[in-house]
């Protein structure tokens, strides 16, 4: 009998267990969309960041300029093209962007590195504060990384998001939002084992092509 007892509290240990990890499948495939997407209300900083990857991201960054939220905007990798226009740079003049209210780092070829090389710039002005922008689908990653490298500066962040069009209520709806999803997720794994720029992106490919 005793042998008969263990067995049934044996399967209803794995049966308790299958569930508990299917309830954490079933949970995460109907939240990861919206656990990505971050963003925090703007509020008076020294400068407005904005990453490249967009001209919506800079359209907002201009939003929050003319609402009086910051006097400068630090473009990162100011030379990447974001329109038919041309790049940040002169999306932002086109804007209506003064010359003397912009500055630019032009060497960013990560996230990680967006954040490393926006804190020289941050320091170099003597800046406190910024208002972090990128596309909504980006921004908790943005939020780990920027963090992690402006940790001990003193510093003071806060993350607003650009609309993207991303579908982060229903991500699995379109390739689109399914491709983003699975290409952040990869990126933020590779991210917190200090995988970034070009590793991170060898990864990512890797992992893409196993599921062709």
């Amino acid at each position: 009998m005793k042998s008969n007892t263990n067995k049934l509290k044996k399967k209803r240990k794995r049966l308790n267990l299958i569930c508990v990890i299917f309830l954490l499948i079933f949970f995460f495939f109907f939240t990861a969309g919206r656990f990505l997407t971050l963003t925090q209300l703007p509020k008076q900083a020294d400068a407005i960041i904005v990453l490249s990857g967009g001209q919506e991201r800079v359209e907002k960054a201009a939003e929050l300029y003319k609402a009086g939220y910051a006097p400068s905007i630090i473009l990162s990798n100011a030379k990447e093209s974001t329109s038919s226009s041309g790049d940040m740079l002169q999306t932002a003049f086109n804007l209506g962007i003064p010359h003397d209210a912009i500055y630019t780092e032009k060497a960013a070829e990560s996230t990680n590195q967006n954040a490393e090389f926006t804190l020289s710039v941050m320091k170099e002005h003597d800046f406190h504060s910024a208002i972090v922008v990128s596309s909504d689908f980006h921004m908790r990653r943005v939020k780990f990384l920027f963090d992690r490298v402006y940790k001990k500066s003193d510093i003071e962040l806060t993350y607003v998001a650009s609309a993207s069009g991303y579908n982060a209520k229903r991500w699995w709806s379109d390739r689109k939002s399914r491709e983003t999803t699975f290409n952040e997720y990869v990126k933020m794994i590779g991210n917190t084992f200090g995988f970034n720029g070009s590793e991170a992106k060898s990864i990512l490919d890797q992992m893409k092509n196993w599921f062709r």
